[in-house]
């Protein structure tokens, strides 16, 4: 970090800790309440100007699965290998209870297959970040929120999941958790644990050089902790998370790829294999949290230092059986990853119109990198981000108005190494960025009554390239046809993000945004010639396929998408008359629409658009059994350079929800994947290369799960803030804790 970083995070955080305290001073002191009760109804979907908010804890078509698999019934959110996680059409920066995963996409994915959905309270995408937010947030941001409420005595939920699969054989899925809370005078405590168990089948076609069949066994384990106490009027929260992923595939594959020997012609070689690979993460992070608490409850003031680790070792072994021989090969990758960052946020109210908020604040993050081929380090990667932020938000009448500016400081180095064909260490620099930016935000929005506004956003933002697809190592299966590797001299990627949204009492909405992104970050998959002469030998094209990352010089994502409820008593009483009844749509009888409409537009690429679908039916049956039928269908179309020959998520997804013993034991019998239609298949056309990647898995599942609420001692004991990491600005859109 320079010295002008240095000298910025140290005034601000001095400068902000006597602000705080002279207020503290100057404040007078508020008439105590002796009690309040608020009742609040848990929305399914809840709109807001800079988010949407779906709940997990009550929704059973949601939290029955892994994580993963409750992710992608979400309207609008897609998760692929390909193209990322990404919220119509925003790729997303992936934060847990308020503070980001730093995790790569590959990682990413074996991450939230390893968690239980039921230990989810709620997921919110934040698709208009503000100042508040690091500049890395790219295009949005997904906040899974984890923790429960502590009470002031000692109380317990758990939570469990079987299912199973029949594609060719039976395949058994469970999950347990166990939420454990209290609260006393001196402090409270939560502890959140539990276990995931998952087998998988899986069938890939890579076009006609290589087939892989895969039987998977998944198994993943987290603890989640934490411990708060009062300090006076303050409070300092200390939080510990664990979570741990170990995968096993045993594996079968055929196919064919050419062989370059120096003096003599390039030949075809057939092969099959048989093979083993291990994964296994490590992830573990730390975080203390002081908060400043004053008499106006309006402004805060938090200092947060976060520790966060994530190991991952990857292992291949097996046979492979060609030209009437036996081989057998190894390969052992790893990497460790160590990230430290201190934040502090301010915010007071201030009069300017109406109404207004001055925000400000600061984080300075080191990341460090190391990439180990068996015991060869071949990457070491550094980044050093000091950034400060500024951001102003008023009310004039029924217009609200927010204008934020956040400077970044970025240096970004590190050392590429590798082996020579004389078997020779070489050593490189990865290409350095050292800048310092401004991405400056605006919001305008009209209100045209309460919930019913229309707004604009534009932001600028950057991402920084995600570690796996920096590390050269192979952290995926590969054979004699398939290679896979990263790029460790990628650019971050700078995006201008345009937004306008019309939005109606939380569930109903139509938007279009577009990002316009220079050195878009992009997984491609090529063919690579040994021999670039000889192309087609003996009838068959001569290429093995390489799978790796590149930047795109421009890009432009467009969606359009909107989202709209339909009472089915609408049918049967009339528009005035439903109009006329104040429901809960949570407890009635609809049909919710979500489609989107989406467009990567790549210079000298004619892409094709494709459509997103989601459509949920929920039913009230008799005995007040909840029925939610979940459809979600994607159509053909671009990806980047990827062309989706077939439907992409398409799937049919049924639950059933029953709760006994007066709301405390919650039961749903569900069938996933009804249809058997889930397929991915994808075809590669980056550089004309006109590849087929096919993958065929067992989606179809069947099972129950049920959630287990411990009675409590006194039915009228109120419930205290969140212990892990709740949101404390739900208006402007800031993570923090309270």
């Amino acid at each position: 970090m320079n010295i002008r970083s240095t000298i910025a995070i140290g005034a601000l955080f001095f400068g902000q800790v006597i602000l705080a305290q002279e207020n503290k001073k100057n404040e007078t002191k508020e008439k105590q309440i002796d009690e309040v009760t608020i009742t609040k109804t848990k929305k399914a979907v809840e709109q807001k100007p800079d988010r949407t908010i779906f709940d997990f804890s009550e929704q059973a078509h949601l939290n029955t699965g892994n994580l993963s698999e409750g992710l992608k019934k979400l309207p609008g959110l897609i998760i692929s290998d390909v193209a990322g996680m990404m919220y119509q059409g925003k790729q997303l920066d992936v934060y847990m209870d308020g503070r980001p995963l730093n995790i790569g996409s590959n990682d990413l994915n074996t991450y939230l297959e390893g968690m239980p959905a039921n230990s989810v309270e709620r997921v919110e995408v934040i698709t208009q970040p503000g100042a508040e937010f690091p500049a890395t947030s790219g295009g949005a941001i997904i906040n899974i929120i984890t923790n429960k409420n502590a009470k002031n005595y000692l109380s317990a939920t758990y939570s469990g999941r079987y299912a199973f699969t029949n594609y060719d054989k039976w395949r058994n899925r469970t999950s347990n958790s166990l939420l454990l809370n209290a609260k006393n005078k001196f402090f409270g405590w939560q502890l959140n644990f539990g276990q995931n168990y998952r087998e998988n089948y899986t069938n890939s076609m890579t076009d006609v050089i290589a087939q892989v069949f895969s039987e998977r066994i998944q198994r993943g384990y987290f603890l989640k902790s934490a411990v708060t106490f009062d300090i006076g009027k303050d409070r300092l929260l200390l939080n510990y998370d664990i979570n741990k992923n170990n995968n096993d595939n045993q594996i079968q594959s055929s196919g064919y790829f050419p062989f370059l020997e120096e003096g003599k012609d390039t030949r075809i070689i057939d092969y099959t294999t048989r093979d083993r690979t291990n994964n296994e993460n490590l992830r573990q992070e730390a975080s203390a949290t002081y908060q400043v608490k004053f008499d106006d409850k309006a402004k805060k003031l938090d200092i947060n230092f976060t520790y966060n680790r994530f190991d991952s070792n990857f292992d291949q072994s097996g046979y492979r059986y060609q030209e009437n021989s036996q081989n057998f090969e190894q390969s052992a990758n790893s990497s460790n990853q160590n990230v430290g960052a201190l934040r502090i946020d301010y915010s007071q109210p201030i009069k300017l119109l109406d109404e207004g908020k001055l925000s400000f604040g600061g984080i300075y993050e080191k990341l460090d990198f190391n990439a180990f081929n068996g015991s060869f380090t071949n990457l070491d990667y550094s980044r050093q981000t000091a950034s400060s932020y500024l951001e102003l938000q008023t009310k004039l009448k029924k217009f609200d108005f927010i204008l934020g500016l956040r400077a970044e400081d970025y240096d970004i180095s590190g050392i590429v190494r590798y082996l020579d064909k004389n078997k020779s260490i070489v050593q490189d620099d990865i290409v350095p960025f050292k800048q310092f930016r401004f991405f400056p935000n605006a919001t305008v929005q009209y209100n045209f009554a309460k919930q019913v506004y229309f707004m604009l956003n534009y932001n600028k933002k950057i991402q920084l390239p995600n570690i796996n697809s920096l590390n050269p190592n192979n952290t995926n299966y590969q054979n004699g046809s398939i290679q896979f590797g990263g790029n460790p001299n990628l650019q971050p990627t700078v995006f201008n993000n345009f937004e306008a949204k019309i939005s109606a009492f939380d569930y109903a909405f139509i938007g279009y945004n577009v990002s316009v992104a220079s050195n878009q970050n992009a997984q491609i998959a090529e063919k690579f010639y040994p021999d670039p002469n000889n192309r087609i030998i003996n009838g068959r094209d001569a290429f093995t396929l390489r799978n790796g990352f590149v930047n795109l010089s421009e890009m432009r994502i467009h969606n359009f998408n909107f989202g709209l409820p339909i009472p089915f008593m609408l049918f049967t009483k009339g528009l005035g008359e439903t109009l006329k009844m104040n429901v809960n749509p949570d407890t009635m009888n609809f049909l919710y629409v979500y489609a989107a409409y989406q467009v990567h537009d790549i210079p000298d690429f004619k892409a094709k658009g494709f459509w997103n679908y989601n459509l949920m039916a929920q039913l009230i049956l008799p005995q007040k059994i909840k029925f939610v039928a979940t459809y979600n269908n994607m159509t053909k179309g671009n990806w980047f350079y990827y062309f989706m020959e077939k439907p992409w998520y398409h799937s049919l997804d049924l639950t059933a929800t029953k709760k006994f013993m007066k709301d405390r034991l919650s039961v749903s019998i569900f069938a996933n994947d009804v249809l058997k239609t889930q397929e991915n298949a994808v075809r590669s056309v980056y550089k004309d290369a006109n590849i087929f990647l096919g993958n065929r898995f067992d989606a179809q599942n069947f099972g129950i799960s049920f959630n287990y609420k411990i009675p409590t001692r006194n039915k009228l004991a109120k419930e205290n803030p969140n212990l892990l990491k709740k949101d404390s600005q739900d208006n402007n859109g800031g993570i923090g804790v309270q």
